[in-house]
């Protein structure tokens, strides 16, 4: 039986094959031998095999003597913001995050309500590998315990951070496309606490899909037009366990999820001062705004964890990917497709200008990404090729390696979540990007002796 995709913060496997109950099972179990005492708490988006694995988990978890939080369908940053406020010694919340239908997974929260960070990672990774477990006999099992309303404390932290007033006094009329994933329970929640008039597509978080999960520009073809033809002022797209957000502006443009964090960074320095953070697979602009603003910024590895552990290193006012995870720490060091929904309208209504109008504030660089399949050997000969090679302002190997000028980027590295290298590349074109892409690959081809 193959494999499914492992990493320190979870997994993910096409269900079936993949990813069964079993293996699901086996890989709490070894969460559980390695948490701390207490309750765990566990929650789905709503992929149709969803319930199937959650039993499977909740019974595990009774299984090795703790109580079992239930809170059903939720998004990822609820789960996050519930740990904290409950208490709880960790979560699991079942979600493949962006992938296809077929596939299904687990992300693993520590008590912190973060995604588990490196050295746990390590040691659950480590214990599921030697088929570590601590089942417990009839006298020591728990229960399943129910949660009513996990969402209202996350939607509280959500609102304390921007001015529901003057948002309600705007009255927008606001897309959602939560696309059946787990975004709709809290959206529309959100949603009508700050006033707005809104339509929500794919409300029903029954994981039959209307487009390809992964909110991209060519995935939200028919969502796209109906931002325009029906009116609205906004478009947010969330994937399915609504960590992710992409953004539509007024006339029907894919804003991207670039943008997304670098809008709601925008907003808080208009309060606030302190350093920013982002990983080095996102775009210049948060760099950008954080020289605009005289404050610090920050780059980590990619991976969600590795942007909270520089952000709490530094202490930092705000972070995010640019896969379109806003990290706001007033709410919690987890990426929040909710927190970039309210700041971006806080920032609108703060300004009182349309969103293009505010988008064309930021510069604009134009991004290509692309792939190669390599042998880890071929990556280290790659690395060294390339930076022997193009001759840049300043390299960094923290995660691969990125080569900086002064205008232009170039990032190869080993990709966490499948086997294969990815090259991207951030300049002032896109001809400019693909040209610099192309080189690269050139490059690397020649030194490892393929065509």
């Amino acid at each position: 039986m193959p494999e499914p995709i492992i990493s320190i913060s979870g997994l993910r496997g096409i269900v079936g094959s993949e990813l069964t109950p079993a293996v699901a099972s086996n890989f709490v179990a070894a969460f559980c031998t390695q948490a701390p005492a207490g309750p765990m708490a566990v929650a789905r988006d709503g992929r149709s095999s969803g319930p199937m694995f959650f039993d499977a988990i909740a019974a595990a978890i009774v299984g090795h003597g703790r109580i079992c939080l239930d809170l059903g369908v939720a998004s990822t940053p609820t789960v996050g913001a519930f740990v904290r406020e409950s208490k709880s010694a960790g979560a699991i919340q079942i979600s493949a995050s962006h992938n296809p239908p077929a596939y299904n997974g687990m992300k693993l929260f520590s008590p912190e309500g973060r995604i588990l960070p490196s050295q746990p990672g390590t040691r659950v990774l480590q214990a599921y590998r030697q088929n570590q477990s601590d089942w417990q006999a009839t006298e020591s099992l728990k229960a399943r315990v129910r949660v009513e309303d996990p969402h209202d404390g996350h939607l509280k932290l959500i609102l304390a951070t921007v001015d529901v007033g003057s948002i309600r006094r705007c009255n927008f009329r606001v897309l959602l496309d939560s696309n059946h994933g787990a975004g709709s329970v809290l959206g529309r929640r959100l949603l009508e606490a700050l006033g707005c008039e809104f339509l929500i597509l794919g409300e029903t978080p029954d994981g039959d899909f209307s487009h390809p999960p992964e909110p991209l520009a060519e995935n939200l073809i028919t969502v796209s037009p109906l931002v325009e033809q029906k009116g609205f002022q906004i478009g947010f797209c969330q994937d399915p366990d609504a960590d992710r957000l992409a953004i539509i502006d007024e006339i029907g443009h894919f804003i991207g999820e670039e943008y997304t964090s670098v809008l709601c960074m925008k907003r808080a320095l208009m309060l606030r001062s302190g350093p920013l953070v982002t990983n080095c697979a996102s775009s210049n602009m948060t760099k950008w705004l954080a020289e605009k603003h005289g404050v610090p910024f920050e780059q980590s590895k990619v991976g969600e964890a590795n942007v909270v552990d520089v952000m709490q290193l530094h202490d930092a006012l705000y972070g995010g990917e640019g896969s379109g995870g806003p990290i706001d720490p007033r709410v919690g060091f987890i990426r929040d497709s909710f927190v970039g929904m309210a700041q971006v309208l806080d920032l609108m209504a703060a300004r009182q200008i349309k969103l293009s109008e505010l988008v064309s504030e930021l510069p604009r660089w134009a991004m290509i990404k692309d792939k190669m399949i390599l042998t880890k050997d071929q990556l280290a000969e790659s690395i060294d090729k390339l930076a022997s090679e193009l001759k840049a302002e300043s390299v960094s190997n923290a995660d691969g390696i990125r080569l900086d000028w002064d205008d232009s980027w170039l990032l190869l590295r080993g990709s966490n979540t499948e086997p294969i290298v990815r090259l991207i590349a951030e300049t002032t074109s896109e001809d400019h990007s693909k040209a610099l892409i192309a080189r690269a690959k050139h490059i690397i081809a020649r030194r490892i002796g393929i065509s």
